[in-house]
């Protein structure tokens, strides 16, 4: 037993700096130990995710993961007799400055972590910020990935959510509304016209089968009855190329039924 004892209490080491085999032990199973009950609390609150998410969430079980490890390093050398103090004056200065850098890098880490854990926006997402449209395409812990109506990849810092309003389209419904907005001439017969643009709407393609198009009567404008045509449709990615189509064909509608669409005139009086 004695003999068992003093293997435990053998110093080893270099220098001033000496830990016994007791403590070494200890240490190690310490970080065995941590590593166990962070697998552990890492399936717990990912049990609920998809895959793809429990694996974005992976990097942020890693940085916690090392920066305990590390605090069991450096108490575990603390209790061996090595100064630590000059090492973290010395470090100071360069850890503010490094932190400063990264203060945007953190705010991303952050902000995808809420946004991963609020669902807030799912991929195949189409959402709207600083006017820019977009199908969500990837989301990661630092980075929102879309794709723009012209095929261009529009790559969003996640801080972004928190500092600018983010419009999220399809959130409530797959089904959105696209405005068209139409003038027509006065003494137009307003229910041909509404017959007109309507059966237009209803045939497009890329109309929704849930919803019909339905037609607002906006106001008596200066030159021209307004209107708003609304087309809902499941693919609001297309609402621009959709609502070029329905122009296109409400136009060549409105010349083959006589209907006008008119513009603005002056009557300039002149006088001798």
């Amino acid at each position: 037993m004695e003999k068992i004892k003093s293997i435990f209490q053998y110093n080893i080491g270099i220098g001033d700096a000496q830990m016994s085999v007791g403590s070494f032990l200890v240490m190690v199973l310490l970080i065995i130990a941590l590593y166990f009950t962070m697998r552990f609390v890492r399936k717990l609150l990912t049990r609920k995710l998809s895959d793809e998410r429990k694996g974005k969430f992976k990097p942020v079980f890693s940085f916690f993961n090392y920066s305990l490890y590390t605090v069991i390093v450096l108490l575990a050398l603390q209790n061996a007799g090595v100064n630590l103090n000059a090492l973290l004056a010395a470090s100071a200065a360069l850890l503010v400055g490094v932190g400063f850098a990264l203060q945007t890098f953190f705010q991303d880490i952050i902000s995808g972590i809420f946004i991963l854990i609020d669902q807030t926006v799912h991929v195949g997402d189409i959402i709207e910020l600083d006017g820019k449209i977009g199908r969500v395409e990837n989301i990661t812990l630092r980075t929102t990935r879309a794709v723009t109506r012209d095929n261009k990849v529009l790559v969003i810092p996640n801080h972004k959510y928190l500092t600018t309003t983010l419009f999220n389209w399809t959130e409530n419904d797959k089904v959105t509304g696209e405005s068209i907005n139409v003038g027509v001439a006065y003494g137009t017969d307003v229910e041909k016209f509404k017959k007109v643009v309507l059966e237009i709407a209803a045939q497009h393609p890329d109309a929704s089968k849930k919803k019909d198009p339905i037609l607002l009567f906006q106001d008596f404008g200066d030159s021209s009855l307004d209107f708003t045509l609304v087309v809902f449709t499941e693919n609001a990615f297309k609402g621009a190329m959709i609502k070029s189509d329905i122009r296109f064909a409400i136009e060549k509608a409105l010349r083959i039924n006589d209907i006008e669409i008119p513009f603005p005139q002056r009557v300039i009086h002149t006088s001798n």
